[in-house]
């Protein structure tokens, strides 16, 4: 696989099985982002066609910030009822991963960085593995794609001409914009 500075170019991922995963995280107005927990975990899988199939969705109870903030409640749209109703990490992450290795072989991907650190942080947090093998940063490939330094979800649904579905900050519908940016930057039609 082709890369520029370390990142595959869109059309060298097209024909691979890609797993966008998006995140949710406990969040302070002003908070350290090294405290947050996922409450959430969204993903879609990207067939090698281009079309998005099998959808995984969780809330998370987190550890040790148990009752969210304000701050995060209206962010995410996530209640305090979901998270207390969620299973624990382990066993969201657990269900997550046989989500995903029932599916043919794939390469996880995100927006960013910032969700396979989380899902890194929480697995050190609760002292399990880390599960998944390659991830792809898709803010990097669509910004290669464009040639446009990187930038938010939101402005690339924009910039791609693409309307925003669902509520932005939760993971699954998050994970499934994300996805329809992949398709555009295959050259595809959108088709949510």
């Amino acid at each position: 696989m082709h890369t520029f500075d370390g990142v595959p170019a869109a059309a060298e991922l097209r024909g691979t099985t890609v797993v966008v995963v998006d995140l949710e995280a406990t969040c302070w107005k002003d908070g350290d982002i090294n405290a947050s927990e996922i409450i959430e975990i969204g993903a879609v899988r990207v067939t090698p066609a281009g079309s998005l199939a099998d959808r995984f969705q969780t809330f998370v109870r987190p550890k040790e910030h148990p009752v969210l903030s304000e701050f995060c409640t209206q962010l995410t749209h996530i209640r305090q009822a979901d998270v207390d109703a969620a299973p624990a990490y382990p066993e969201a992450l657990e269900a997550f991963a046989n989500w995903a290795d029932q599916l043919p072989p794939y390469i996880l991907a995100s927006w960013g960085e910032y969700d396979k650190n989380q899902l890194r942080r929480d697995c050190r947090r609760h002292a399990v593995t880390y599960p998944f093998g390659r991830h792809v940063n898709l803010k990097k490939v669509y910004a290669q794609h464009v040639g446009k330094p990187p930038c938010g979800m939101a402005r690339a649904l924009a910039q791609a001409g693409l309307p925003l579905l669902g509520t932005h900050h939760r993971g699954i519908d998050d994970a499934v914009n994300i996805a329809r940016i992949l398709r555009w930057t295959w050259g595809m039609e959108d088709t949510p």
